[in-house]
């Protein structure tokens, strides 16, 4: 079954089927034990009753058995011979003997009388002696089980219980007594054949209703994939599929599928607009360079080879970004070295012999709670890329300062220059923005460095955030998490 209606309802329907098979069965078991007990007890009260006149010395012959139909009697002695069964008991079976036919009966022994010199033991020994002219009838819990009975041509089953009793003449007799289980059999299968008459209706109640709820339930999710089928086929990622309006786990799976969307479509545009970027930005670099390749080539005298070098190294530099953009939005996750961070500030500042201001540092003597983990090459360029955004706006100073604070290492690079206005201080961080669009693309670059820098803080879970710092200038503060 390919349906999650069909599966939903079939399992339903099973499951319901197999919770009523049980309690059925639990409900019959439990009717059927308690008729069967009503039965003994009158079984067991007509025993007693038979029990109690032969304790009394009532003949055999004269036994009131009740209803011989209902409550057929058997008695046995001690030897299991019958003594005695109700008028027209043909049959019987589940007494321990299935004889009807009396037995003849042995000639009892006189009952010695008691003498005085007994009297005198019996007293002595503080007890009283039982009346010889009288039996008794136990007063243990009778056996009972299961049999038929025939009485008059007819058969059933019936629940017997089992009494002895001791007559007057000191003989333990039996008294096998039943009471029918007609009325237990009747209620039993009336209750079985109505559950079994009910049950397939529950059941095709149950699935109907299990498919239409099921159905009803899923019509949205059948809406979410149709919609994102036409999503597919027009390749429209501006289209959102709908969102019922209950608040249940299809109306968040829609809302989790549009946010999806969103997500992809902001990305699919993010990749279209950097492809684009990167192709306008790789085109003047190499135009420029093919340019004076070609003059030299005519022209070797006027071959710009310094021009050349430099284009060179801008193209090679910007296809190192492109290419440290790429592996970022890939997912590509930073290293696991222990770096020290005052060290590698140290390091890249010293290795900037050519910049037009000197760059200050500020470290920490005490350097060793500085330390991060991460990438050494990816942090260096975001260090590397904050200073060039800093000389190439600064007046006359820049600063850099390296300090622990809230669990983590801060590097602060500040600059003297005209600053980044409030409103363009997140804009700043986008790929190929550049706040100057008058100022030349040697000049200003490629609109990268800070996008690149705060992509590799965001990996490396810290950020880079952008303020002014006083009156001019701009800070531009690192924050990455402790190694610890």
């Amino acid at each position: 079954m390919r349906s999650v209606r069909a599966r939903a309802a079939l399992g339903a329907t099973v499951v319901v089927a197999l919770a009523l098979a049980v309690a059925g069965l639990a409900v019959l078991l439990v009717l059927r034990a308690n008729l069967t007990d009503q039965a003994g007890l009158q079984a067991e009260v007509t025993a007693r009753e038979v029990a109690g006149q032969l304790a009394l010395g009532v003949p055999y012959d004269r036994l009131e058995t009740g209803d011989e139909e209902d409550h057929p009697v058997q008695v046995t002695d001690e030897d299991g011979r019958v003594v005695a069964v109700s008028k027209d008991l043909e049959a019987i079976s589940g007494t321990g003997t299935d004889r009807v036919t009396r037995a003849p009966a042995p000639t009892p022994s006189p009952t010695p009388s008691p003498t005085a010199e007994d009297g005198d033991d019996d007293d002595d020994d503080g007890t009283d002696s039982p009346d010889p002219a009288r039996g008794e009838v136990s007063t243990d819990d009778p056996d009972f089980a299961n049999g038929t009975a025939t009485v008059d041509g007819d058969r059933a089953d019936y629940r017997f219980a089992s009494v002895e009793a001791t007559n007057a003449a000191g003989l333990t007799l039996t008294v096998h007594a039943g009471a029918p289980l007609a009325a237990e059999q009747r209620a039993v299968g009336s209750v079985r054949g109505a559950m079994l008459t009910g049950l397939p209706v529950v059941l095709l109640v149950v699935a109907g209703v299990t498919w239409l709820v099921t159905r009803r339930a899923l019509r949205p999710v059948e809406g979410i994939r149709r919609e994102m089928a036409a999503i597919t086929a027009s390749e429209d990622l501006s289209r959102r599929v709908p969102e019922p309006g209950s608040h249940d786990e299809v109306a968040r799976l829609a809302r989790t599928t549009n946010e999806t969307l969103t997500a992809l479509e902001a990305s699919v545009e993010r990749q279209r607009r950097f492809v684009a970027d990167a192709s306008h930005e790789l085109r003047s670099p190499i135009a420029s360079l093919r340019t004076q390749l070609e003059v030299g080539a005519a022209h070797p005298e006027l071959l710009d080879v310094t021009g050349a070098v430099a284009d060179t190294v801008r193209l090679q530099a910007l296809a190192a970004d492109l290419l440290l953009l790429a592996r970022l939005d890939a997912g590509e996750r930073p290293g696991t070295a222990l770096l020290e961070l005052g060290a590698l500030v140290r390091e890249e500042v010293s290795q900037r012999t050519g910049d037009r201001i000197p760059v200050t540092v500020s470290v920490p003597e005490e350097a060793g709670g500085l330390e991060v983990t991460g990438s050494r090459t990816q942090l260096a360029r975001v260090v590397g890329n904050l200073l060039d955004n800093a000389e190439r706006h600064a007046g006359r100073a820049v600063a850099v300062a390296v300090r622990a604070e809230g669990g983590g290492v801060v590097v602060e690079v500040t600059d003297d220059g005209d600053g980044v206005p409030e409103a363009e201080r997140e804009r700043i961080f986008e790929r190929f923005v550049r706040l100057d669009d008058a100022r030349t693309r040697d000049e200003g670059g490629a609109g990268l460095g800070l996008a690149l820098a705060r992509d590799v803080a965001v990996r490396h879970g810290g950020r880079l955030t952008v303020t002014g710092a006083g009156e001019r200038g701009a800070r531009f503060t690192l924050w990455l998490p402790d190694a610890r």
